[in-house]
């Protein structure tokens, strides 16, 4: 194994149009123990007949941590759930994501981005060309209700575009959010982007065909809530201010 995570290349790029398909069929050749993760995460040396060789980071259930405020056994859902509710707004900004049932049991598999741990958002949010999608993570985490965006989960990929990892912690009922992406506090959310949470509104409030798979991986409630989020940003499309009580997660990176 390379010595350092930004030693490793991967042979699919998250836009690919087969990567989906790739990573829920791809014959998983090899799994590597992540450090310091506090659930069970491997890189996968994956094989697709097709598409070639690749990595993707598998999150087993029976490898989570139970906590007390989410759900056991749900964790790698709502990974998958980031993705899907990303997706449904066209603004993909989550890795692809898929559910899978591995070695090691069910759980999600995420394609690896390649990427530099030390371009972490206290080290690139002085740039302002990065601002737009710093304001597009703070407005996702909202709607998503992210309990743990910490600056280590956003990964700077191919062509300076960021990506979102590690979003377990999203979609809870009540108010949790916790993010480090304090700095564009006040900033007006532009309204196209106001467009594309009214339309996934209005087909998730009619169960639409195209919010199943969200819908599969969430608990009524939970959609309920994701609904009233997004209701709540269309009334007031302002990021936030900072909070008194907890509104950052710790560690920060």
């Amino acid at each position: 194994m390379p010595d350092r995570i930004d030693d490793l290349t991967n042979g699919w790029a998250p836009l690919d149009g087969h990567v989906l398909d790739t990573l829920a069929n791809a014959t998983v050749e090899r799994l590597r123990l992540l450090q310091d993760s506090s659930n069970y995460v491997f890189l996968a040396d994956l094989v697709h007949p097709e598409h070639g060789a690749g990595l993707g980071v598998y999150k087993p259930e029976r490898g989570e941590r139970p906590l007390a405020d989410f759900d056991e056994g749900t964790l790698h859902r709502r990974e998958v759930a980031a993705f899907e509710f990303s997706r449904l707004l066209g603004w993909d900004i989550i890795p692809p994501t898929v559910e899978c049932d591995g070695s090691e049991g069910p759980g999600s598999m995420q394609l690896f981005v390649e990427h530099s741990p030390r371009d972490h958002y206290f080290a690139l949010r002085e740039r302002s060309e990065l601002h737009e999608q710093f304001v597009r993570f703070a407005c996702f985490d909202l709607l998503a209700n992210n309990a743990d965006r910490k600056g280590g989960h956003l990964l700077l990929g191919a062509d300076d575009r960021l990506w979102g990892i590690d979003n377990a912690l999203c979609f809870h009922t009540v108010e949790k959010l916790r993010t480090v992406i304090w700095d564009f506090a006040g900033r007006e959310i532009p309204g196209p982007w106001i467009e594309d949470i009214a339309r996934v509104r209005g087909c998730l409030a009619m169960s639409d065909d195209s919010t199943a798979a969200l819908r599969h991986l969430l608990t009524p409630a939970e959609v309920e809530a994701l609904t009233a989020r997004c209701s709540d940003m269309i009334a007031g499309p302002v990021l936030p201010e900072m909070y008194a009580w907890r509104c950052v997660p710790w560690p920060l990176i």
